[in-house]
């Protein structure tokens, strides 16, 4: 399916555009804040080639895609006028349905670290690449190349609040460039100097903590949070005409000396009491927090919970120059992999092998929600061996200590970030959790019946025999050579289509409406029989965003052959410029032996297309007339 007509069905699916309070994807994931999530076809969406699975964590509605996530977003964007960023145009206080103040919290640390996350990895690679070509003596830390390359992937940890500053005031509706001036005066060189010195700076006989704030999380994160407090007060001072150059003067002018004296060595004590409390528990037994974030990590990812360890993950890197959970959750992460390797060795299901095959590679690039709701947690016993390797290889980890020097997504990528203490046992811990997983997995996950589960799109029961009218009238021609290359390579079934001669569109079978577009330009209609059939009005209609189109049912409404479902004006639509031909389209047909046109259709008659049950096919095969 193309990313247009996926979006297209994601955005029905979710209950249309009216329905989203906030949109915006990850690495793998479209992510919605829906203003009623009962709205939502979740079974539908599931059933969508395309969609991996569709979950609820943290207060969203989350539809795992996979790799192509960003192009079907974009096609999300453009069909339900959203704005194409992660910005969010609605406060979801104001709308929707109430999350509990946990829910928001994680939905506030996402929203914060989504946008350059991938940005931050990568830098975080680089950093500990440099430090791997100055041990093998590749390069010399005083070289000029090591130098530039540091500061490339320095810069955006050195710089962290004010990238935190922008995401921030994107998810708190403040001034975004208020915001960021706000982190860039924390890390304004004449004053890191002087409290880099411990120099005590008084603002009118106040003294200033001596504090530094590079690279730091918490400090930044609370100053925002004031900021979105205060602005709105301040907004109310001025009148309309004035108020985006009063309102920005008077917070900057109260935000930076009160973040310097109050809110930044708050948001440092608190930053010192998170780092020392995790490794005070890291330290207590460090074999044991190996073994239980090894194991239970990609359940936090599943729920949604991960996120909470971001900061903290950063802020040990900010306070103490290392992160000890990282280099055990790559033991998870590899074990992942390692499960989806067994099952691809394993499995005789030829969709499954291909999807753990891939999936292998993007888990070995820290990218493991394929891996979770494509392969593993789908087949269940793989999700449970690759538990168990993440905790034995997380163990080892936790016992040899070892530390990671920079974040990054946890991966085989970074493995230069866990050079030094303990990286033999990172290595050890690492195969243990992919060949232990892969192992279990093989002899115990993976059983040696097919897969049951299929889609419902993917029905594997025998369907009669049946035939199709076509829903409106005109001129039949081969699907094949419409002016639309998706529909034209039968990508999405086959069918035929139709040069309109009115605009009126009947339904071309009995069964249920499976599929209203809020642009009026298409309509899927699920046949009692078990036909699935598109019909689509003209090609790029979409654009139209419903002009000239009218539907007349509603979703899940059971119609008759013959009831009129659509209409739409041939005329203007064609003088906007558009291609009126409908596709009529069986989606379903890998379900049958056969979808050819009928004897009556070569002479344009009512009839368009008749349905061959694949036992008619086989029969057909093996001599027999059907």
């Amino acid at each position: 399916m193309d990313n247009e007509a996926l979006a297209q069905q994601i955005l029905t699916g979710i209950g249309g555009k009216e329905n989203i309070v906030k949109a915006w994807h990850c690495a793998t994931r479209l992510r919605f804040n829906l203003k009623a999530v009962d709205k939502a076809d979740t079974e539908a969406i599931n059933n969508l080639d395309g969609v991996i699975t569709v979950v609820q964590s943290a207060g969203q509605y989350q539809v795992v895609i996979g790799n192509s996530v960003a192009k079907v977003y974009d096609a999300l964007a453009d069909l339900a006028g959203l704005a194409n960023d992660d910005a969010q145009t609605t406060p979801v206080e104001d709308e929707g349905e109430k999350q509990n103040i946990v829910n928001r919290f994680i939905a506030f640390i996402s929203g914060i670290f989504t946008p350059f996350l991938g940005a931050l990895a990568g830098a975080g690679i680089l950093k500990g690449l440099l430090a791997l070509a100055v041990a093998l003596n590749w390069l010399s830390a005083n070289s000029g190349a090591y130098k530039i390359w540091y500061a490339a992937g320095d810069a955006i940890f050195y710089f962290l609040p004010i990238f935190l500053a922008f995401t921030a005031a994107k998810q708190l509706h403040v001034n975004q460039f208020v915001s960021v001036s706000l982190g860039a005066a924390l890390l304004y060189p004449t004053l890191v100097a002087v409290m880099s010195k411990s120099a005590t700076m008084h603002f009118f006989g106040i003294p200033v903590v001596p504090t530094t704030y590079t690279s730091t999380v918490i400090p930044i994160l609370l100053a925002v949070w004031v900021l979105s407090y205060l602005e709105p007060l301040f907004d109310k001072l001025f009148p309309e005409a004035i108020r985006n150059i009063f309102t920005p003067l008077l917070s900057l002018i109260v935000m930076v000396p009160l973040t310097m004296m109050v809110v930044g060595p708050i948001g440092g004590a608190i930053s010192n009491a998170l780092a020392n409390g995790m490794m005070a528990v890291y330290n207590f037994l460090p074999i044991g927090a190996g073994l239980i974030m090894g194991a239970f990590w990609q359940v936090f990812v599943i729920f949604g919970v991960h996120w909470t360890f971001v900061p903290l993950m950063m802020n040990n890197i900010a306070k103490m120059g290392y992160d000890p959970l990282l280099p055990i959750l790559s033991a998870a992460v590899l074990s992942q992999a390692g499960a989806a390797l067994g099952v691809f060795l394993k499995s005789k299901d030829a969709k499954m092998k291909a999807l753990a095959g891939s999936s292998v590679i993007t888990a070995f690039f820290g990218i493991t929600e394929p891996t979770i709701y494509g392969v593993t947690l789908k087949l269940k016993r793989p999700f449970y061996c690759a538990v168990a390797g993440g905790a034995v290889g997380g163990a080892i980890a936790g016992a040899f200590q070892v530390h990671a020097s920079s974040f990054t997504l946890p991966s085989l990528l970074a493995l230069p970030t866990y050079l030094g203490q303990g990286f033999v046992g990172e290595l050890i811990g690492l195969a243990v959790a992919f060949v232990g997983a892969a192992v279990l997995t093989y002899f115990f996950g993976v059983t040696n019946e097919a897969p049951t589960e299929t889609k419902r799109n993917e029905t594997t029961t025998e369907i009669s025999a049946d035939t199709i009218m076509a829903p409106v009238e005109g001129t039949i021609i081969p699907l094949t050579s419409v002016k639309d290359e998706v529909f034209a390579s039968e990508a999405m079934g086959k069918g035929l289509a139709i040069v309109p001669t009115n605009g009126e569109v009947k339904s071309p079978v009995t069964g249920t409406v499976s599929a209203v577009y809020p642009t009026g330009h298409a309509i899927g209609i699920t046949a009692d029989n078990g036909a699935e059939i598109l019909i689509h009005i003209g090609i790029d209609t979409v654009q139209l965003n419903g002009k000239y189109f009218e539907t007349l049912v509603k979703q899940n409404a059971h119609v008759n052959q013959g009831d009129v479902v659509t209409k739409f004006d041939a005329d203007k639509i064609k003088a906007a410029g558009y291609d009126t031909t409908v596709m009529v389209i069986v989606t379903n047909t890998n379900s049958y032996g056969a979808v050819k046109p009928t004897d009556a259709t070569e002479a344009n008659g009512n009839w368009l297309l008749q349905l061959q049950p694949k036992s008619a096919e086989a029969s057909t095969k093996e001599g027999v007339t059907a």
